[in-house]
């Protein structure tokens, strides 16, 4: 090839992989960037994640870009590790589907219909129609649409400079040499491997052995081998996503190159034992492109067939691979995939699962700091100490994560639940701050023997009771997004602060009479204020609950509208509170 042909080859396969990539991207905003996200929630079953696994990689033409969002599944602890196994054998078959879309490129008509069928024509048409929805329509989904086609254009642009780049090879005594060796089953292997290795994608490996088979000689026996290797080669950037990822990911990321492998030594050793006695004329046969899709296609299937009643094999085999490395025990559980954040809709339900468990932490320090007050211990105090400083890392790590997705483009949903998310770190901090606040009042209360006489003993064990229930009120209805909980815990906040009053009041009155004394008096108003506080921040959190419910953003307002309407119902609910917690 003369230096002017190799740079047409490179710019055409730069062409191609722009515009596999441009017409991806397009496809899954068109599908609502929810693609990810269905595949995250309904690959449930081997099945179901095959078929999920197999059709959105034919959507977003790219089986390591649905590998690699399986291998972040396990990595943030999203999905069983098991499971991912299917997902990742359906990619392995549905990257096939990016063969046949390149073979409308070399779709050519016959008399009158053979100009209006050429590649040239189809390219001209659809990208004319690109550019058109790209520029002159206002429509969000009418872009992406004309992000597609242009993606489109641009992939047969590319191949059709891959195939002009090439086309003199086929009188070329030496690639007719070079193609000959490659009759070597494991040479041609290697190569596939190497080459595929190299280009980062499956998708181009297979469009350049495409547009070599358009030259006209090379043999079905020499582009089988070849596709073999790409399946091999196509799992070098998955390996490369388990850089960083925990033992879980790092055992999902080898599920790819342990598949292929074995797909390829299964299939390609089963074909050439039975070629070896049988002799299949075929493999002398002349192929073109979309004989060459259909053998991808054919080979990609059987590895399926063969691979799946296997798939518990391939995850024991990952796990002797890779063992287990125990994590420092002052390390909280939170892995935040930085692979998410060019795909929102996971980014922001591995978040929604990380403040869940904030949130569950955050209850279970203040339940423990209640029981703390009753009878304190030192194990106890420790206990909330360090869930406290575990919150803490959550709000840190979390926010700085949510703040670098908000620079993403989002929907308008996303960004309501990103600026959701934000508010609710901040109250699920402070509510453990306030937890460690009464726990340190636990200890004062145990150090210096302060007792509380009868009566404020009683108040405050209805005043315990009444933010248990909120803040299980507050954290349910933020995990389960239950607006009819969110609903309860505003009337349940007024009574809570009808009791801080209340006991505030009367114990000022003990104090005149003498039945307390004043250094009662402070950490009894310490342990007030803070059940007052840790009501308020449930009360906001619900109402996050039902803003983003209700659309709106303005608290104050909202919170307003919500009183007038809901009168008669928060009344009901107040007085059933009322009567509950009295003292």
């Amino acid at each position: 090839m003369a230096i002017q042909e190799i740079i047409a080859l490179l710019s055409g396969v730069a062409l191609f992989l722009f515009g596999m990539t441009l017409m991806g991207d397009g496809l899954k905003a068109v599908a609502g960037n929810k693609m990810e996200l269905i595949l995250y929630r309904l690959s449930g079953t081997p099945l179901r994640g095959l078929l999920l696994g197999t059709v959105v990689t034919a959507a977003i033409q790219s089986s390591c870009a649905t590998s690699v969002m399986a291998v972040g599944f396990v990595n943030a602890g999203m999905m069983p590790r098991r499971r991912s196994v299917s997902v990742i054998i359906g990619a392995i078959l549905g990257t096939s589907v990016t063969g046949w879309v390149i073979c409308l490129g070399y779709l050519e008509g016959a008399g009158t219909l053979k100009s209006l069928l050429s590649t040239a024509t189809l390219t001209g048409a659809v990208a004319v129609a690109g550019i058109i929805l790209r520029m002159f329509t206002k429509s969000r989904p009418k872009r992406r649409v004309g992000d597609i086609l242009l993606g489109f254009a641009v992939l047969m642009t590319g191949m059709a400079a891959m195939s002009g780049a090439v086309s003199s090879l086929g009188e070329s005594p030496a690639f007719s040499s070079i193609m000959s060796s490659l009759s070597n089953p494991l040479l041609g292997i290697l190569v596939g491997l190497v080459f595929t290795a190299l280009l980062q994608s499956a998708s181009a490996a297979v469009g350049i052995v495409q547009a070599l088979s358009f030259t006209g000689v090379m043999a079905a026996g020499q582009a089988l081998p070849l596709l073999l290797g790409v399946a091999v080669g196509a799992a070098a950037p998955v390996l490369l996503s388990a850089i960083g990822a925990g033992t879980e990911g790092k055992r999902a990321a080898l599920v790819y190159p342990i598949t292929a492998a074995l797909g390829t030594v299964t299939v390609g050793g089963v074909f050439y034992a039975i070629n070896a006695f049988v002799g299949f004329s075929f493999l002398d046969k002349t192929v073109n492109p979309f004989t060459v899709a259909a053998l991808n296609s054919f080979l990609r299937l059987a590895m399926v067939i063969l691979l799946m009643p296997l798939s518990g094999v391939i995850d024991r085999l990952t796990v002797l691979l890779v063992r287990e490395k125990r994590a420092a025990a002052s390390e909280p559980e939170l892995r935040l995939e930085e692979r998410f954040l060019a795909y929102p809709a996971l980014a922001l339900e591995q978040c929604r699962m990380a403040i869940d468990a904030m949130a569950k932490l955050s209850r279970k320090s203040v339940n423990r700091a209640l029981k703390l007050l009753r009878g304190y211990s030192e194990e106890g105090f420790s206990e909330i100490k360090e869930m406290e400083e575990t919150v803490d890392t959550y709000e840190d790590r979390l926010g700085s994560y949510l703040m670098r997705l908000t620079g993403k483009e989002l929907t308008r949903r996303q960004n309501e639940d990103a600026a959701k998310y934000l508010c609710a770190l901040t109250d699920l901090e402070r509510i453990s701050d306030h937890a460690l606040n009464l726990a340190e009042s636990a200890k004062e209360i145990d150090e210096k023997r302060v007792r509380f006489s009868d009566a404020a003993d009683k108040e405050l064990t209805v005043l315990f009771s009444a933010v248990t229930e909120i803040i299980h009120l507050a954290s349910g209805a933020f995990e389960d997004d239950d607006a009819e909980l969110a609903k309860r815990v505003e009337p349940l906040e007024e009574r809570i602060d009808e009791l801080c009053d209340t006991m505030k009041r009367r114990h000022v009155e003990r104090l005149q009479a003498g039945e307390c004394t004043i250094s009662q008096g402070f950490v009894f108003n310490d342990i007030l204020t803070d059940l007052e506080r840790v009501a308020d921040h449930c009360s906001n959190i619900a109402l996050e609950v039902l803003e983003v419910r209700s659309d709106t953003m303005a608290a104050h307002d909202y919170l307003h509208d919500l009183k007038e309407q809901q009168a008669d119902a928060m009344r009901e609910a107040y007085d059933e509170y009322a009567a509950r917690y009295a003292i």
